[in-house]
């Protein structure tokens, strides 16, 4: 069904300018202003190297609602400025090939580990757009707990790179990040970490807490989630039935 014009962001409240610059970041409606939310979307503007002012805050604030922005009240605008002032750095996410290429490269590293007989979970760490640390899962055949495809990756890198310090390196992995390896990444200064599929038991970027978001920490890396999600998921399932099927 066609969006009505309702749903589409516009002037006013936002500027002429804004208008472009949210659809450059793939925004063009309201409920996507309200899923990414103003603040995070704000942020994503000024890491961008946009002019922005809390004016324009309170706008998208007012655009994601649907109403002017003179209608955000006093409290409004004081709990963006807080919500602001506690959000922790933002950067821009790779480009949609860069993610496409990338993360179809970590979910090869998955086959492998399912090809062992471990849980098909992949990862690439990149950096200046070439790989250079793969890894997959295999704390079942190397008796090594810490043995996931973060960690796996991570330590070829840091291998190639002579330093465990990974400074404007990105990893691509199938599944959000465990706790583990949400230290490891956070340790190693990643600067970037784009997953596939949500893990709702265990998941460290979202799902059951959020380590990249506690500001507390003296190093942040941004994350993103969902993206091959389906794809990500369909290996773990049919992984996982295979299992079930060769068991019964």
């Amino acid at each position: 069904m066609p969006s009505s014009p309702s749903d589409l962001l516009g002037t006013p409240p936002l500027p002429p300018a804004a208008v472009q610059w949210l659809r450059d970041l793939g925004i063009a409606k309201r409920e996507q202003l309200r899923q990414q939310g103003s603040v995070a979307t704000f942020l994503q503007l000024k890491a961008g190297g946009h002019t922005v002012t809390t004016r324009l805050l309170f706008a998208l604030e007012a655009a994601a609602r649907g109403v002017h922005w003179s209608q955000l009240s006093d409290a409004d605008k004081q709990h963006l400025r807080q919500q602001l002032a506690a959000h922790p750095p933002v950067a821009l996410p790779p480009t949609p090939a860069d993610i496409e290429h990338f993360m179809r490269q970590a979910m090869l590293q998955a086959e492998l580990a399912a090809a062992q007989g471990e849980v098909p979970v992949g990862a690439v760490v990149v950096k200046d757009g070439q790989i250079i640390g793969r890894g997959f899962n295999q704390p079942v055949g190397s008796h090594d707990p810490s043995a996931h495809a973060e960690m796996q990756a991570l330590r070829a890198a840091a291998m190639h790179e002579g330093n465990y310090r990974l400074d404007g390196c990105d990893l691509y992995v199938t599944l959000e990040p465990c706790a583990m390896c949400s230290g490891a990444i956070l340790h190693a200064r990643l600067a970037r970490v784009i997953y596939g599929a949500r893990e709702a038991k265990t998941g460290a970027a979202g799902s059951v807490t959020d380590l990249f978001a506690l500001r507390q920490l003296n190093h942040h890396t941004a994350v993103w989630g969902g993206y091959l999600a389906e794809a990500c998921a369909a290996q773990l399932a049919s992984f996982f039935r295979q299992r079930r099927s060769r068991e019964s």
